[in-house]
């Protein structure tokens, strides 16, 4: 395999892996079928109007036992435990992005617009929405679980799981609804997940750490053709 030349600047960095995209793209389907049918088996209105409970029912049951399986598969991926890394660690630059107010502001720097907090991979907020919307699917797995299988719990137990699974399934679908609306208005961002692949000065944008990291992970050649075929994406750090 030939080498990249150190000099060479591309314009399409590589963000996401496949089996990345894969796994977000499986967990969001299965996320908005179980928003979708609560909303169906909740409000009276949508539930008199499509009925079918005895179909519904099982299909929102079994979509939130297997939401932790795609990312359960993802760990099977070098990338994906990395960015699990990335995401779970908070910096310096985490708390300034979290505090500025002109946290997007932008700085002409070598012929492209660089952001003037230098963000990684990921900002403050993706790292807070993962990590809640990991709580959240362990949670509502668990209340969940209380509620399909009612058996062993007693009583008031399964009153408090029912409790925390409609009141949460709100928070969710807000939060879901407010994802979706950033990456509808970030079209960088939407490409990247879809294409695994960003342009360079939306990353200079948006992640002038994680590029300046990238340009830098290109510079230092690996040791050999054999290692270089075994890495999922290149060697970035924060």
């Amino acid at each position: 395999m030939r080498r990249p030349d150190p000099g060479h600047r591309d314009d399409r960095l590589p963000r996401f892996t496949r089996a990345e995209r894969w796994v977000h793209h499986t967990t969001a389907l299965l996320m908005l079928a179980c928003l979708a049918t609560a909303l169906l088996l909740y409000v009276p209105a949508l539930s008199a109007a499509v009925g079918r409970r005895d179909l519904i029912r099982p299909l929102h049951v079994w979509c939130g036992f297997a939401l932790p399986v795609p990312m359960l598969l993802g760990l099977l991926s070098r990338a994906f435990r990395a960015d699990l890394r990335r995401l779970n660690r908070f910096g310096p630059h985490d708390g300034e992005w979290l505090r500025r107010a002109d946290r997007r502001a932008v700085m002409r720097v070598g012929g492209l617009d660089r952001g003037v907090v230098p963000v990684g991979k990921f900002n403050a907020g993706q790292k807070l929405n993962a990590a809640f919307t990991a709580g959240a699917v362990l949670v509502m797995l668990g209340t969940g679980a209380m509620l399909a299988f009612p058996g062993p719990w007693p009583v008031h137990w399964r009153t408090g799981a029912t409790f925390v699974h409609d009141w949460l399934f709100l928070v969710v679908a807000l939060v879901t609804a407010g994802h979706l609306w950033y990456a509808l208005r970030d079209r960088g961002a939407l490409t990247g997940m879809l294409t695994g692949r960003v342009d360079r000065a939306w990353a200079a944008r948006h992640h002038p750490a994680w590029l300046d990291a990238f340009d830098g992970a290109r510079r230092t050649p690996p040791a050999s053709p054999e290692e270089e075929e075994e890495k999922d994406t290149p060697a970035i750090r924060e």
